[in-house]
């Protein structure tokens, strides 16, 4: 298979998120904030999106700032996977300590 055969796999949609739950295995809950102008009066309103990603090696724990990338269903809610942690939280450095 060549690369011309496949010209959308790099040009796959990434967010930037806080992780909001790690309670379940391999799966993280991401949370992705964002500002959206209001179509009337201009006012910079803050909206929240909800992903569920799939985390392989369980890198991200809650309240890391992670990067999502847009993949192939894994399950029935589960289109992000997780690449990388950007900042680690406090709270999960200090349990992983202990």
């Amino acid at each position: 298979m060549s690369s011309a055969a496949n010209p959308a796999r790099g040009s796959r949609k990434s967010e930037i998120g806080v992780v909001t739950s790690d309670k379940t295995a391999k799966t993280r809950r991401v949370e992705i904030d964002r500002l959206v102008s209001h179509p009337k009066y201009g006012k910079f309103q803050r909206r929240r999106t909800v992903a569920i990603a799939h985390d392989e090696e369980q890198i991200s724990h809650a309240g890391d700032l992670v990067e999502i990338v847009e993949t192939r269903p894994i399950s029935k809610t589960k289109h992000w996977r997780v690449v990388r942690v950007i900042r680690s939280s406090a709270s999960a450095s200090d349990q992983a300590d202990s």
